[in-house]
């Protein structure tokens, strides 16, 4: 999942042109959802969702799939795809608070001062970038939209730990999930970017079947169950390795040049977000307990 989802902010790149990023987005997430419900009833795994099942399906469709990846794409075309990446690496600091928030799930002092060193990392990072008068103004936005990105991501995320979405079958609930989140994203296409455009060049489709197929309705599959089996928290343990791969395929394929300042950065962030995690094993166990005594709780 991590590797497929490391390279995916590269590929996200090269479907910026033609086609308006907001009709990018749409028309990954109808292939994903026709697909992954083609799947569902070719193995007999489809069940129709119940009114909470639409419910759930519509807010995870929003936040995951029309507000996240919007946000991601625009974000994109002002920051390098590796630097993307790096900045959802901080996911795992909303993941966990709104988790102790809504799951109760324990906050350690670990994860503070991991995740301050994380904060920290990447002001290292963006700080020549900030710093240049030229770029200063769109390396904000880019920065504020992947913020804004990451929190959506989260609060989707944190959903599907609770126990009304472990109540719905996994497949079905995202593939209607992805289709809320293709219709609302036809939607604002439609009304920021005008009528659909298409793109003539292989490897867009050959991109976009990447995105659909591998990097949403594989790696979500994968993602969403593993947040409901050991918590959202410790979930987002994986996004501190999809950086590294970015970064690196970033180097070669966009020019990306490292400074000292941003290595170090880069170090300070990733060894935040792991000693945030440090005590992962603890918020599983705790997770689970609360699995088992919502499921053992009378309806």
């Amino acid at each position: 999942m991590t590797l497929i989802w490391g390279s995916t902010w590269l590929v996200i790149k090269g479907q910026l042109g033609v086609v308006p990023p907001v009709w990018s987005v749409c028309y990954r997430f109808i292939i994903a959802s026709l697909v992954l419900t083609a799947f569902t009833v070719a193995t007999g795994r489809w069940r129709w969702p119940t009114g909470r099942g639409h419910a759930f399906a519509a807010v995870v469709g929003v936040a995951q799939f029309a507000l996240n990846f919007n946000l991601v794409y625009a974000a994109e075309t002002r920051l390098a795809s590796g630097v993307v990446a790096l900045v959802f690496a901080l996911l795992v600091v909303p993941n966990t608070i709104l988790a102790a928030i809504f799951l109760k799930t324990p906050v350690t002092l670990r994860f503070v001062v991991g995740a301050a060193l994380g904060v920290a990392g990447l002001v290292l990072l963006f700080a020549p970038d900030l710093a240049a008068p030229a770029g200063r103004s769109s390396a904000t936005i880019g920065l504020i939209l992947v913020g804004a990105a990451v929190i959506s991501a989260s609060v989707a995320n944190v959903l599907q730990a609770g126990s009304l979405a472990r109540s719905l079958p996994p497949l079905p609930t995202l593939a209607t999930a992805m289709a809320y989140g293709a219709l609302i994203d036809a939607g604002f296409a439609v009304a920021t970017a005008g009528p659909p455009r298409i793109d003539s060049r292989p490897e867009y489709w050959l991109g976009l079947a990447y995105l659909s197929l591998l990097a949403s309705v594989v790696a979500f599959s994968v993602y969403y169950r593993l947040i409901r089996r050991i918590g959202p928290g410790p979930a987002a343990y994986t996004s501190v390795i999809v950086p590294v791969v970015a970064l690196l395929l970033s180097t070669l394929f966009e020019g990306y040049r490292w400074t000292t300042t941003a290595a170090c950065g880069v170090a300070l962030a990733l060894v935040g977000l792991a000693i945030a995690l440090g005590g992962r094993r603890r918020v599983a166990t705790h997770m689970r307990a609360a699995q088992h005594e919502s499921s053992n709780t009378p309806a």
